[in-house]
């Protein structure tokens, strides 16, 4: 067999593994961001569309945070960003088409990299599949990295790992760590009145 051959038999072993369901579920890891639009509602309606689909029950939800946008043009609005954990019975490459039906039920454009968006979604890890992909690369390549990523995920399951380190650890080595703040919701007038009532 040719070193051509060979490589390229690689490739598609691994592309079989991206499109063949598990035998049994598997916990997957996603991040949702969004920065423009009702950013709450939105992390909220597409968590509940990947939960509502065959093969997929979200449980865990990361605490939101909001952060500073990371690389992309300059001037863009912050993110709110979320983690959540499913359990899964699709294939990764899948789990990616599903993530990018909800993504454009709720109008993402794909017009800059790293540009304001109403909603992206990324698979973090797919149990302890690894991939280099063009399509789906796996761990996400970034993902040890980013804060923004990172420091939700910790907080979600502060015992995890990514690329064999420890998800805790690199949340307080990533560059944009100091930049993750806690999302507080707006409050709303009524609630305001009721606190200066009970005041």
């Amino acid at each position: 067999m040719s070193a051509a051959a060979g490589s390229a038999g690689a490739v598609d072993a691994g592309r079989e593994a991206l499109a063949t369901p598990p035998a049994r579920p598997v916990i997957a890891v996603l991040a949702l961001g969004s920065n423009l639009g009702a950013s709450a509602d939105t992390l909220s309606q597409a968590i509940a569309e990947l939960g509502a689909a065959d093969g997929v029950e979200v449980v865990a939800e990361s605490p939101r945070v909001v952060t500073a946008p990371v690389g992309g043009p300059e001037g863009q609005p912050d993110y709110l960003n979320q983690i959540i954990e499913v359990h899964t019975t699709l294939a990764p490459l899948q789990l990616l088409a599903l993530a990018h039906r909800v993504e454009q039920a709720h109008h993402r454009e794909r017009i800059v990299r790293w540009g304001p968006r109403t909603l992206d979604i990324d698979i973090i890890t797919f149990g302890t599949l690894t991939s280099e992909d063009e399509e789906l690369t796996l761990p996400h390549p970034r993902a040890a990295e980013r804060g923004f990523v990172l420091v939700p995920w910790s907080w979600m399951d502060p015992g995890a790992f990514v690329g064999g380190k420890s998800v805790f650890e690199l949340a307080e080595l990533a560059e944009d760590a100091s930049g993750v703040r806690a999302y507080q919701p707006p409050v709303e007038a009524g609630d305001a009145a009721d606190g200066a009532d009970g005041a």
